[in-house]
Order: C-alpha cells, then structure tokens, then sequence
C-alpha cells in the first residue's frame, strides 16, 4: 500500500528500502495472482523459472492453503516451473514439505558452518522427498564471507555474540593451515549435502560475483572436512 508520506524513511521491516509503501501480507488467491501478473509485467516475462512464498512465517494457514494451492495451479498452467517456500527457518519449511506439493525450498542461515540447525528436520526430509534445497545466507550476515573475523562482524542480522565470533575465527584458523579461505569452506560447505541443489550468494558487483565463483571453485581438502568434523565444528553427513 502507498505511504508516500513516509517516502523519507526506511522500511520498519528490516529492509534498507524508502518506506513508500507498506508491506502487507497476502497469501490469498487473488493476491498472488496479483503479484505474479505486475512481476511479470516488470520483467518482460511470460513465465517464472522458480516461484517461492516468501517469510510465511506467522501465515502459515494462509500460506499452505490457498498461498501453495495458487502455486501449484500456476505451475500446472505452465506459468511457474517450480514452487516452493524462502525462510530463516527449517521447521516451517520441512511442514511444508510434509504437506504440500513442493519443488524446491530456499533456506536462509540455518545450514552453515555456524548453524546446522536444519540437519535435525529440514534436510533429511527433503532427501527423502526428493525437494531440492536451495541454501542462502551461507555467510551467516557476512560473518563468513572474509578471511579475517572482524571484531564488529554480524552474524543473523545483528551484532554477532563474542563466542559465536571466537567459533568463527577457530575455524577460519583451520581453513588457513589447509590453503584455504574461510569463505571458500563457508560456500563450500553447504554444497557438500547431498539434498542441497544449490547456494545462493549475495553480490553487490560483478567482483564480488566473481569471487562467488572462485570461492565455489577452491578445491578444499578432504582432510579439512575431516578436522571440521573431528573438532565438532562440522557434523556428519546423515
């Protein structure tokens, strides 16, 4: 909804945009449809490659009713090639898994060499329905995506704890014995399971999209995986 009023602010939604208009959840059918014409419309397209419910979080009856139910008609009418939810959480989108006709499912920070979290429900559930994983936020809000551990690095949107910071550097520590940078393990790391399709990683330029694509390429050892793992840094792949 328009806000022009507020054109002079930001987003009170943790989102570094003018606050022009106000986001206003909807999961009807009316509103996705809504919102998959103007997309459309905006990129020149007849059809999406990839269509996801974004941050369904507190709609999830909304969400895995009528929100999925218009994805999957869209996919059926050739207008969306795969469906599938975005969140920062793995047990929403595993309930979805459970629930709906899914493709592919988006998860920020939670399968990281920081956050493992979605190994519990998440990732061996899409596995064993054959949903690929699409794994963002592989560097933690930036935390590792540099060599060097900053004192002032965030780590989940926010100021990251001293510990999680020491944790960090410990395993950027280990990279740097075996050749490599801490990125490149962090890209890296997320890619090694076998339910993860593929990573997603944020670029401000064409040189920083670049080094996306050197990191991905590093050849890491093997014998790093198995000190991560022995140092309880890296779990198993189960």
């Amino acid at each position: 909804m328009p806000t022009p009023e507020n054109a002079h602010n930001l987003d009170d939604d943790g989102f570094v945009v003018p606050a022009a208009h106000r986001r206003e959840w909807d999961f009807s059918r009316d509103g996705i449809l809504r919102s998959v014409e103007q997309s459309l419309e905006r990129l020149g397209l007849d059809r999406i490659d990839v269509l996801y419910l974004h941050d369904p979080d507190n709609h999830w009856e909304a969400a895995s009713t009528t929100g999925m139910d218009t994805l999957v008609e869209l996919r059926d009418q050739g207008v969306v090639r795969a469906i599938g939810a975005g969140m920062n959480q793995s047990a929403m989108l595993a309930a979805f898994i459970e629930r709906c006709d899914v493709d592919l499912m988006m998860l920020a920070g939670r399968y990281t060499l920081l956050d493992q979290s979605a190994q519990d429900d998440l990732l061996p559930l899409a596995l064993e329905r054959g949903v690929g994983i699409v794994a963002a936020g592989v560097y933690n809000s930036g935390l590792l995506s540099k060599p060097v551990v900053a004192d002032d690095a965030y780590f989940d949107y926010r100021a990251a704890p001293r510990e999680v910071v020491d944790r960090a550097r410990a395993i950027a520590a280990m990279c740097d014995r075996h050749g490599v940078t801490l990125p490149d393990v962090a890209v890296q790391f997320a890619l090694r399971h076998p339910a993860v399709v593929s990573a997603v990683l944020g670029a401000r330029n064409a040189a920083q999209a670049e080094g996306g694509l050197e990191r991905y390429a590093a050849p890491v050892p093997g014998a790093l995986w198995a000190e991560l793992e022995d140092a309880g840094y890296v779990r198993p792949l189960t």
